[in-house]
């Protein structure tokens, strides 16, 4: 068992990293444990282009390397391992790596989420090559190109309609004939002149592994089982995300879906001591700088609560005791 530090961050991404530099700003010596798989989803995307400051635009890898070589600049600590437990019932709180035991006063929940895969060996090896799971992260990169979108959610419809900004034609496959979206989202996919439809249709491979690069896509008809070689220029994949949040759920407010429930504009949860930061409590957003700016709010929110319970610790121990007269 360690030392009981002032705040330790579980997660080692934009929003994870970010708390760790301006907690280790306030000198309140963070403890990052990352992760065996530290630097989030940007640690398997190619070229990121939106985050401000990189003109040129960087690869994910080389720009969670630079967050984490400036969290460590200044003075923050890291744990390359996973987290087995947390016991946030009491304070200090306990975060356990195996039978490794750290306490903390606060602790910084940034464990992000997962975009959920079509599960094909095929699509993996061409991920970053053509397969994708964020338009609003890769939709210029396709401009006056065709595309597939997967899905049948308001997330799918909202990709197929963000890519006619830049595509030629979007297709949409869903394996239903219905849709779990909006009718209005779907009437809004619907007609749109740059959006096609194929139901009831299900992708069974990514086409252009031998070259490196997607050419396509293999479909097959849900009822028929009839294959369909589809050309395609990229395909993104849009059936939901999953919350990183297994370890969590049974002690923290959460919403169905399984993310992180936060209090107003701060990112309190409903603990008091324990914040959450980035992907873990946001369905909304999801990019690399909505994640770090509330890793900034995680950090500054926990200097502040333990800014306020120094505070009252100390009026306690200097206020005046009452003084008994003898009888």
């Amino acid at each position: 068992m360690s030392d009981v530090r002032d705040v330790i961050i579980i997660g080692g991404g934009p929003a994870g990293y970010t708390a760790a530099l301006y907690a280790a700003r306030a000198n309140l010596k963070p403890l990052v444990i990352e992760g065996f798989q530290w630097g989030g989803q940007l640690m398997i995307t190619s070229e990121v282009e939106n985050y401000p400051g990189y003109p040129e635009g960087v690869m994910g890898p080389a720009m969670m390397t630079q967050f984490r070589e400036q969290a460590e600049r200044f003075g923050t600590e890291f744990v390359t391992d996973d987290v087995t437990r947390v016991d946030l019932s009491e304070r200090p709180f306990g975060v356990f790596v195996g039978e490794e035991e750290y306490r903390s006063e606060t602790v910084i929940v940034a464990t992000g989420a997962t975009a959920r895969q079509i599960g094909l060996e095929s699509e993996r090896a061409l991920h970053g090559r053509g397969v994708t799971y964020c338009a609003t992260c890769d939709g210029a990169f396709y401009r006056d190109r065709e595309v597939v979108v997967v899905g049948g959610g308001d997330s799918a419809m909202e990709e197929a309609l963000f890519l006619t900004k830049f595509a030629s034609k979007v297709t949409i496959v869903h394996r239903r004939e219905d849709f779990r979206a909006s009718q209005i989202m779907v009437d809004r996919a619907k007609a749109h002149e740059k959006i096609e439809i194929l139901t009831p249709y299900i992708v069974d491979e990514v086409l252009g592994v031998e070259s490196g690069k997607l050419s396509g896509v293999r479909l097959s008809h849900v009822e028929t089982g009839e294959q369909l070689d589809y050309t395609t220029d990229g395909l993104f994949v849009a059936i939901g995300h999953d919350p990183t949040t297994k370890l969590f759920v049974d002690q923290l407010d959460h919403d169905d879906a399984g993310y992180l429930l936060t209090r107003g504009k701060t990112t309190e949860t409903n603990v008091p001591g324990v914040f959450a930061a980035g992907d873990v409590q946001d369905h909304v957003y999801r990019q690399a700088v909505t994640a770090a700016g509330s890793g900034c709010a995680a950090a500054l929110d926990a200097e502040r609560f333990l800014a306020d319970a120094h505070g009252h610790l100390e009026a306690a121990l200097t206020a005046p005791r009452e003084q008994t007269r003898p009888a």
